[in-house]
């Protein structure tokens, strides 16, 4: 067994909780600005004490509403200003938040609900509200719901005018360091979600220790801000949102991966937390542009440069040859793409899944360096990163601060540390399983260690895929290099107990749009398009692309285009993009039988 571990570096109190450096700052830097709300086309300035006032009149309202110590509250929303604002106010009342997507169905509602014994809920809007309240009969528990738009906050502020300062004082200050600070539940790609037990030590825990340790560069830039638009049900934004706050770096809200580009052009982020799928659509938009102009073929080679001139960096340094090449396509190529972020953005984050070497080379080439980093809900997001300054593309990076990664002799990724969670709520047979007995927590990863500490993601235990003819295959790199592919928008590979692998793939609806532009095949269907011989061939590109990394015995021998894709409102892949691969086998086992027909 492999282990690597790496120092504390910052020891966060036991009597810290989340809410400490909003109302130390807002007695210190009063007037310094914390975060940009969007309001139409522009941004308005939040200083530090409007947000904690704003955080005090919630909080009031919470307590007047009957919110005692350590009740659950859940909250049902895109990412927006007031998430933070709720989140905050929720602790400061001493409850615990218990975040919900807003994609989700009634069902997953009453769930989250009912198990977590929410006491009151918040939703965004009136459509949010609709779904919930067809549940409410079920929950005698949940004895409140608010509305965040159409002034559904008022009455809640109103209600809490009585509540004196000093009840907000005394709320705040006794929840410490172990105490409970949300529940976030799972994705539930297999099951029913399980609830996460995070506590304020745990959150401030990792985000103190990981932004002064391998990222400290990013939180060193002078007017520093970030955009997060990931949704801030999950533990990943969640986190960011608190290392945000922590390093008094500026935070904007956008609710929807949509508006992305514009925000980022007017807010001007230097810093952007991200997903795979997010950087991928950056380059195949780029790429699509390009070929619409008719310069494809600038595109590709500046491509090429870039992904070589980064590899360079790596062994020994670019030639004068390739940095002759970099400039020259600097200027044509990557100073476009930068523009269109904002022209401030030199790094990024990216976590929930692999993102690929290509892309990866492709973004420190142009100069906006990607950061790769790991972790679980049951970790409070981050368990590794990429240092600043020390960026092995490929891997997931090195252990945080204060936290030790092993790898087990059958390849399982085993994580100690503050950083893990304190159990899921209302199981402890679950708990149990979830640790070694050396206390670890079993992540059902599997990954290899080196040397240095840096840790490679090669599979899911659980997703391994045994071939009859006893070939152990990962299916998460075949799945990423096929979508990397600008016209593929999901891909699947399977094959358990089958003669040879093989994989379901799904096209990316906008890419389509240009494709039939220039193909003449306006008018085609999406089902047309699955079984047009020249999206056929884009397909089996993808798939060569991706056979070229493994052996022939785990290469993908056969592949079907579904008519249809996989996303979050089909149910077929979890609000952070992860494929729901039992469903996915269900709904589509006719298609995967005539793989092997």
């Amino acid at each position: 067994m492999r282990e690597y571990s790496v120092p504390t570096l910052v020891d966060v109190p036991a009597s810290a909780n989340l809410t400490d450096t909003v109302f130390a700052r807002a007695e210190r830097e009063p007037a310094a600005v914390v975060i940009r709300r969007k309001e139409g086309d522009g941004w308005v300035d939040v200083t530090a004490r409007q947000f904690a006032d704003e955080v005090v009149r919630v909080a009031k309202g919470l307590i007047a509403a009957g919110i005692e110590p350590g009740d659950r509250v859940g909250l049902m929303s895109r990412t927006r200003y007031e998430w933070t604002v709720l989140d905050y106010a929720i602790w400061t009342a001493g409850a615990v938040g218990v975040p919900i997507y807003e994609t989700s169905s009634a069902d997953q509602i009453r769930w989250i609900l009912s198990d977590s014994g929410a006491r009151a809920v918040f939703v965004e809007h009136a459509s949010h509200e609709e779904t919930v309240r067809e549940v409410l009969a079920e929950l005698p528990g949940v004895k409140h719901l608010w509305r965040i738009e159409d002034g559904g906050l008022d009455e809640l502020i109103a209600g809490g005018e009585g509540v004196s300062d000093e009840t907000i004082n005394e709320r705040r200050t006794a929840r410490g360091g172990r105490d409970l600070a949300t529940i976030i539940y799972t994705s539930g790609t297999t099951g029913m979600p399980k609830g996460c037990k995070i506590t304020h030590d745990n959150l401030l825990f990792t985000a103190r220790n990981a932004t002064s340790g391998p990222l400290r560069p990013m939180f060193d830039v002078q007017d520093r801000a970030a955009l997060l638009f990931l949704p801030l049900a999950h533990s990943f934004a969640r986190l960011i949102q608190v290392a945000l706050i922590e390093t008094h770096t500026v935070m904007a809200h956008t609710p929807n991966i949509k508006n992305v580009a514009p925000d980022l052009q007017s807010l001007k982020p230097t810093f952007l937390l991200g997903v795979p799928r997010v950087f991928e659509k950056v380059y195949n938009s780029a790429e699509q542009k390009a070929t619409a102009e008719g310069k494809g073929k600038i595109f590709h080679l500046a491509a090429d440069v870039a992904i070589r001139y980064s590899k360079a960096k790596d062994s020994g340094g670019p030639g004068l040859g390739l940095r002759i090449q970099h400039a020259i396509f600097d200027k044509l190529v990557y100073h476009k793409i930068r523009a269109a972020t904002g022209g401030r953005l030199t790094a990024a984050v990216s976590g929930g899944s692999a993102l690929g070497d290509r892309l990866g080379h492709f973004f420190r080439g142009i100069g906006i360096e990607v950061f790769e980093g790991w972790g679980l809900t049951e970790t409070s997001a981050p368990s590794t990163v990429n240092p600043v300054g020390a960026n092995r593309i490929g891997t997931v990076g090195k252990p945080l601060p204060g936290v030790t990664i092993a790898v087990a002799d059958d390849g399982e990724i085993l994580v100690s540390g503050r950083h893990v969670f304190d159990g899921y709520w209302n199981n402890e047979k679950a708990t149990a399983e979830a640790f070694d007995e050396q206390g670890r927590l079993r992540t059902g990863d599997v990954g290899e260690l080196d040397e240095d500490g840096y840790l490679k993601i090669t599979g899911r235990k659980k997703e391994i895929i045994v071939t009859a003819g006893g070939k152990n295959v990962a299916p998460a790199p075949l799945e990423d290099r096929i979508r990397a592919h600008p016209l593929v928008s999901q891909a699947m590979v399977v094959g358990d107990d089958r003669p040879f692998v093989g994989a379901l793939i799904t096209l990316d609806p906008e890419a389509l749009e240009q494709w039939k532009e220039a193909n003449g095949r306006r008018n085609a269907t999406l089902a047309e398009l699955a079984t047009d011989p020249a999206i056929l061939a884009e397909m089996q590109k993808a798939v060569d692309e991706a056979n070229r990394m493994v052996s022939k015995a785990e290469q993908i021998k056969k592949f079907i285009v579904l008519d249809t894709d996989l996303t979050e409102e089909t149910g077929h892949v979890t609000p952070s993009l992860k494929l729901k691969r039992d469903i996915v086998a269900r709904d589509f086992a006719k298609q995967i039988e005539s793989l092997y027909g």
